[in-house]
């Protein structure tokens, strides 16, 4: 067999060995909810990054509140063969902090985009409460429903994982569309400040949109209990931030594999790591202080890298350490 060919079906055997393991269910322990640019561009192939390259926050204005969020679906499908039915969280009209409220009417202003990647079995759904505190934060947030990963699919196939970076681009493209077109979010969207975050399996198809399947128009990402498994460590293209996270005791994706891939990464970063966290239950679910500092410290995240508020790169610089509850490695 030829040495290509062994590598290729090797690092395909790996990934569907090391992803089993994030699917979601009652009896799961990790209890998962498993420049100016082109907005519409395909991604391209590019360059192996390298270190030492600049990031220059982009130029804009953060919102000084929480607002309301509204939320609604779009029905995508990627080439008339891969549908990819997609949850939209965005700043709405209303009262902050009640419940996302279908179809409400956008804020005004224009929002930074953010393509969320669920993992093994899940669903937009199961992050709705990180998701949804994202968009009060001005973000729209775009988390498509995955064909072969998600829970309920007709024919479910881990291996479909290395599919999902190409996905993922589609639907951002798709999205970005909408800002020109007759829709609710035309002259709402940001399109030249865009970030990809994904948790688990999501989190692999994160990696892979800056490394094997590089979307240039991305400026940052965020990798949430997550790892380089079958997309690769060869990080391309301009300089683009990355936020880890991940829990020290995660039993799904080893804390080990998160911190190998944030270590590849050439571009300023940050690892927030939690010493009690598991794969999913403190990172993602509501009734904790773990999932507050993920909420906080992501949301800084983003304020930075898609807003350049240096309040928030400001509040990242300090670092987290809450009784021991977390901390960070901030290379911002």
């Amino acid at each position: 067999m030829p040495r290509r060919r062994t590598a290729a079906l090797s690092a395909t055997v790996l990934l569907a060995v090391g992803l089993v393991g994030c699917s979601t269910g009652s009896d799961q322990r990790a209890a998962v909810a498993d420049g100016t640019k082109s907005p519409t561009a395909a991604p391209t192939m590019t360059a192996p990054a390298t270190t030492g390259q600049p990031f220059t926050p982009p130029a804009g204005v953060a919102p000084a509140r929480s607002s309301a969020v509204g939320v609604r679906e779009l029905q995508l499908n990627r080439d008339g063969k891969r549908p990819l039915p997609t949850t939209v969280w965005y700043p709405a009209v209303g009262m902050a902090g009640e419940t996302p409220q279908r179809s409400a009417r956008v804020a005004a202003g224009r929002f930074p985009v953010v393509v969320f990647s669920h993992g093994l079995t899940g669903r937009p759904a199961d992050y709705a409460a990180l998701l949804s505190r994202w968009a009060a934060a001005g973000f729209v947030v775009v988390a498509p429903t995955y064909p072969h990963t998600s829970k309920g699919a007709a024919r479910f196939d881990v291996l479909d994982v290395i599919n999902q970076p190409a996905d993922a681009s589609y639907v951002l493209t798709e999205v970005l569309k909408l800002d020109r077109r007759d829709d609710p979010l035309n002259g709402h969207l940001a399109t030249d400040r865009v970030a990809a975050a994904g948790h688990s399996a999501g989190g692999v198809t994160t990696v892979g949109l800056f490394t094997a399947r590089r979307d240039e128009r991305l400026d940052a990402g965020i990798v949430l209990a997550g790892s380089a498994l079958g997309v690769g460590t060869a990080f391309a293209g301009p300089t683009a931030p990355q936020l880890f996270v991940h829990g020290e005791l995660d039993d799904v994706v080893s804390y080990a594999s998160g911190k190998a891939a944030y270590d590849r990464v050439p571009w300023p970063k940050a690892m927030l790591s939690l010493p009690q966290g598991d794969h999913g239950q403190s990172l993602l679910r509501t009734g904790n202080r773990a999932f507050d500092v993920v909420v906080d410290t992501t949301v800084d995240f983003l304020r930075w890298s898609l807003y350049g508020d240096p309040a928030a790169k400001g509040r990242l610089a300090s670092g987290v350490i809450q009784d021991g509850l977390a901390n960070l490695d901030n290379r911002l």
